[in-house]
């Protein structure tokens, strides 16, 4: 993805932030304790979103500031962490709001596709502290499971995560990267599983018609799979990624 695709399908979510609040799964809490571990930690959440992961660590113990570059994301965070004090910054991981060292933690839930790396990885060990951690977090739809696999074929797009392991270790600036997995399960009605494709941003992009043509195939796929009321259940792999940022 170039820099001009990055840009206007990133600012798709301005669009659809009603949606992608309502409809994203969150992620397991083996998770959270995998990227930032049950002592309190000063957090920056980077790529924040409408807060999913945020709440989490929040909930966790840890001290959080959310960092998101499209305001209509942040509002939706502000509101639904409204009294549980999370500081929320609008700014890019190419060019983080903070000073040198000035965090334990940096967690990507979801969002490491965005960034530009040659500029980013260079920002994230700049205000990770030595011995913090950079953390990445992806759910992953398990297409393992024939009408997920077919769901995949509708929607289109990229399914794949982007690794930065390589990158992280070309810039010499942490240490060796540690992955884990969990399994997470979203239990969406139809319109909750219409919504979860509505989200994402290729849909989001897509003129009306061609965007009305995906919903639509996505509501006969959940209609035959499962009619009755008591839903399905949308699996997950959730992948997680550590390295500890090492001394300069």
């Amino acid at each position: 993805m170039d820099d001009w695709q990055r840009i206007t399908h990133a600012r798709s979510f301005a669009a659809v932030a009603d949606t992608y609040d309502r409809a994203r799964p969150s992620y397991p809490d083996g998770a959270v304790q995998f990227m930032v571990g049950s002592t309190s930690r000063t957090v920056v959440d980077l790529g924040a979103g409408t807060g999913a992961l945020t709440r989490l660590l929040i909930a966790a113990g840890h001290a959080v500031i959310a960092i998101d570059p499209l305001l209509p994301m942040l509002s939706h965070l502000r509101r639904r962490s409204a009294g549980h004090g999370p500081a929320v910054l609008a700014g890019a991981a190419e060019r983080i709001p903070l000073r040198r060292a000035s965090v334990d933690a940096v967690t990507i839930g979801q969002a490491y596709h965005w960034f530009d790396p040659d500029r980013a990885l260079p920002e994230l060990a700049r205000v990770i502290k030595a011995g913090g951690v950079l953390s990445m977090v992806w759910n992953m739809r398990d297409e393992s499971v024939p009408w997920v696999r077919r769901l995949g074929t509708i929607v289109g797009g990229h399914t794949s995560m982007q690794d930065p392991s390589g990158a992280l270790g070309l810039v010499g600036n942490f240490g060796p990267v540690q992955w884990q997995r969990f399994r997470l399960y979203q239990s969406v009605d139809r319109a909750g599983l219409i919504d979860l494709v509505r989200s994402r941003s290729h849909v989001a992009v897509l003129d009306k018609s061609d965007r009305d043509d995906v919903l639509n195939q996505v509501g006969e796929l959940y209609d035959r799979q499962r009619g009755d009321v008591l839903g399905l259940q949308v699996p997950y792999v959730t992948h997680c990624l550590r390295a500890v940022r090492l001394a300069d």
